[in-house]
């Protein structure tokens, strides 16, 4: 990752900064924008660039080393290891929007059903027959059913 990578944070968000800046640097990662091998900037460079404290940076990768995700080497910085699973990953980003969600005063059954909602018009929107029951096996028509 290069020192013009831009990682941002939200300023409304209620979460620890620690956590929003491991939260960034975690999504740049999955997104495949910093690789496995490559070496992140200094934290001092880091804190400047998202306007945080430099401890602040180095408790977010402490926490992301802890994860397994990066590796601290004396001498030559801080280098990522792996990329997060995508079941991992998501589940940060599900938690990060369920937080989000009861500031707007919903649950998640509420937000579970906003993604289902969701879900189906993506569906839709790909080229699935709207009036088709998802359930039905395509393969057969409907009178075969009811045989």
């Amino acid at each position: 990752m290069n020192s013009t990578m831009l990682l941002t944070l939200d300023l409304n968000d209620p979460r620890p900064l620690h956590e929003q800046v491991a939260a960034a640097v975690r999504r740049a990662i999955g997104a495949g924008d910093i690789a496995p091998g490559d070496r992140l900037p200094p934290a001092r460079d880091l804190a400047r660039a998202l306007g945080v404290n430099a401890n602040t940076v180095l408790r977010s990768l402490r926490d992301l080393r802890d994860e397994g995700l990066l590796e601290f080497r004396r001498g030559r910085g801080v280098s990522v290891l792996r990329r997060p699973d995508g079941r991992e990953a998501l589940r940060a980003r599900v938690r990060d929007l369920l937080d989000e969600a009861a500031g707007y005063g919903l649950t998640a059954d509420d937000v579970v059903a906003l993604v289902r909602d969701i879900g189906e018009d993506l569906g839709n929107d790909s080229g699935n027959d709207p009036g088709k029951d998802p359930g039905k096996d395509p393969g057969k028509d409907s009178s075969e059913e009811t045989a």
